[in-house]
């Protein structure tokens, strides 16, 4: 239950040794049918309806595993001591459950596969709780839920963890977290106790849902192929550089409309929405931020000449060659002229940490142009097609 191979090896060890009678404590090994019949009551309740992907981390021997297995759950087993997983397998022989050995804290199975995760009697025991919680939350699927059984057990000194510890240790994870008390429910332990026994069942939030800015770039272009640049200043982000005059598509724009505004705005030209046409379309991402989508327009008729219109967020404009463009530009920037001169209508420019945010000649190519369908003949509507 940690990460350090010694600790690993003491741990296993340990529960090596206790492997052979940890069965006779009542909750453990179950064989009152009472308490049993009590455990299993309570992992339905917990458990989803329906047959579902389950992963019991710390099984020991195997007792709440096979009650899963035997309310028609696909189990898999995972525990640290190779002795309690030989048990856990010789109890679960007669279903098709899983037994693996592995760290609770580390389980051998991969990330988004289970619908719940059950765990009793570990949490308390890991070296990091909260950490060992958000790699729990990793291996379920949308949907899914973590069951844990836990307690403060002992009263003259006791160990573990409050259900106020796990619900403020659940927080960050949790879309909500239901914690039920049982230490009332004496047929779950083979006796009464007085300490604090419960479970808390953790829901996370569902993922959420990928969203990017939209920004427009313009490449205006006069007939002796230069086009128009702006050079950046106090925006705190590539200050200094060159780009295209740009900007963010605002709540209820379209495209179109956004770059023909921000046109107007940053450069003073007036553009007519039929003189303006797509050019491409890249997603982008800095060394350090999020992923944003850029719809890179080209126009090559408008009224007005350029002016800089913003002096706080650009120190000047000019026109450069198409074809001799300069270093001292944006690199997506860059990479979305270059792609528009080479003809490519999708373009992906993904910076990866330690990128620099000027162009760099000698640096990594970042851009990755996506292959399209040239659909020069336009699409048979679906409605007219034979």
């Amino acid at each position: 239950m940690t990460t350090d191979s010694g600790e690993l090896s003491t741990t296993a060890a340990f529960w090596d040794a206790a492997a052979a009678t940890f069965d006779d404590e009542p909750d453990h090994g179950m064989r009152d049918p009472a308490t049993r019949a009590s455990w299993a009551a309570r992992l339905r309740s917990w458990l989803p309806d329906e047959p579902s992907d389950v992963l019991d981390l710390g099984c020991g021997t195997g007792s709440m595993a096979l009650l899963a297995a035997e309310q028609g759950h696909r189990v898999t087993a995972v525990d640290l001591s190779p002795r309690m997983a030989r048990l856990a397998g010789a109890k679960l022989a007669a279903t098709d459950a899983r037994v693996l050995v592995g760290d609770a804290a580390r389980p051998p199975v991969a990330d988004g596969r289970f619908d719940a995760v059950l765990v009793r009697h570990v949490l308390w025991a890991m070296p990091d709780p909260a950490d060992a919680l958000r790699r729990w939350a990793r291996l379920l699927r949308r949907g899914g839920r973590l069951i844990l059984v836990e307690g403060r057990w002992g009263e003259s000194d006791p160990i573990g963890l409050t259900a106020a510890d796990v619900a403020a240790l659940a927080a960050p994870i949790a879309s909500r977290t239901e914690i039920e008390q049982l230490a009332h429910e004496s047929l779950l332990w083979g006796r009464p106790v007085a300490d604090e026994r419960y479970a808390a069942v953790i829901h996370p939030p569902p993922p959420r849902r990928h969203a990017e800015i939209v920004d427009v770039h313009l490449i205006l272009r006069r007939p002796d192929d230069t086009v128009l640049l702006a050079r950046r200043c106090g925006t705190g982000y590539a200050d200094g550089l060159l780009n295209a005059p740009s900007g963010h598509v605002e709540a209820g724009e379209d495209v179109r409309t956004a770059m023909i505004r921000e046109a107007a705005e940053e450069v003073g030209v007036v553009i007519d929405p039929s003189a303006i046409r797509v050019a491409l379309v890249m997603q982008h991402r800095a060394p350090h931020g999020d992923s944003r989508t850029g719809w890179f327009f080209e126009a090559r008729a408008w009224q007005g000449e350029p002016v800089n219109r913003e002096p706080g967020k650009c120190s000047g404009i000019g026109w450069y060659a198409l074809d001799a463009l300069p270093d001292d530009m944006v690199a997506y920037c860059r990479a979305g002229f270059d792609a528009y001169r080479a003809g490519d209508r999708f373009v992906l420019h993904l910076h990866e940490a330690g990128d620099t945010i000027v162009h760099s000649p000698e640096g990594p190519s970042r851009a990755v142009a996506l292959p399209h369908n040239d659909s020069v003949t336009p699409v048979q509507p679906a409605g007219d097609r034979p």
